[in-house]
């Protein structure tokens, strides 16, 4: 039985976040939080609360143990860019994306 937690509108682009969803992907639940934990980028603190999240879904809703779970997919997907402007010289302007990801964490029993 599988459990999930997504979390939307996230201001870090999909391309670093995938970076760190790489290094933990397939890891049992310990071995994700153990790697995040001394991992200095910003996107480590909100994919282990993520994955936290996903922990507490299982054992509420589907009782299972957390000692148990593995992760089984990870992905992070585009969401809505906020455009920005910003004045360059001789009266142009360039465009700035402020890019926004949504993360699903999937977690399944080994």
């Amino acid at each position: 039985m599988e459990t999930r937690a997504v979390a939307k509108f996230v201001r870090i682009s999909p391309q670093k976040m995938r970076i760190i969803i790489k290094e933990v992907r397939g890891k049992t639940l310990e071995e994700a939080i153990a790697i995040l934990s001394f991992m200095p980028k910003k996107g480590a603190k909100i994919l282990a609360d993520l994955i936290k999240s996903a922990a507490a879904n299982a054992s509420q809703n589907l009782g299972l143990d957390i000692d148990t779970l593995r992760l089984k997919k990870v992905y992070a997907d585009e969401g809505p860019m906020l455009k920005r402007w910003r004045p360059r010289a001789q009266g142009r302007a360039t465009r700035i994306r402020k890019r926004t990801s949504h993360i699903t964490v999937i977690v399944d029993e080994i």
